[in-house]
């Protein structure tokens, strides 16, 4: 699938205004960001949301770890339905458009008894997640840079 914008600078800026975070999440997640916008995107920024996974009301805080301008940034959740949820983005210039790279390590809570969880409903929440993410690029940054994600 090809989406995108002319250059990996400005498919960075459209990324890093976490206002457009819940454009690219699924309604069925019901995501709200609860820290105040404009969010100042630099590393070590926090940012608060509220969502529902599973029928059930979460509280989700993340930092960014890691913050290079035009080129791509970590973010790690400090509270959240995970054990452990990090999500990496880069973008890189693709003939005349970008390359999204979305990347996420996560490890889910009460392992091992969490297990059977993961093939049954974790992982195909988190693939279905991310192909909604991959759609509402398209809609959203149009013809020109591909999305890639691989996960844990």
């Amino acid at each position: 699938m090809r989406a995108g914008l002319a250059a990996p600078a400005e498919t960075f800026e459209f990324f890093s205004d976490a206002a457009n975070l819940e454009a690219l999440t699924p309604a069925f997640l019901h995501l709200r960001i609860l820290t105040p916008l404009p969010i100042e995107m630099r590393e070590g920024a926090l940012i608060a949301y509220r969502l529902s996974l599973f029928g059930i009301p979460l509280h989700w805080l993340t930092r960014i770890d890691e913050w290079t301008p035009g080129r791509g940034f970590v973010d790690r959740q400090l509270r959240g339905p995970y054990a452990l949820w990090i999500h990496r983005r880069r973008f890189e210039a693709c003939g005349s458009g970008t390359r999204v790279h979305d990347r996420v390590e996560y490890a889910l809570p009460l392992d091992p008894w969490s297990r059977p969880a993961h093939p049954l409903w974790v992982r195909p929440t988190v693939k279905r997640i991310f192909a909604f993410r991959r759609e509402a690029i398209a809609r959203r940054l149009g013809d020109r840079a591909s999305p890639v994600a691989r996960g844990a």
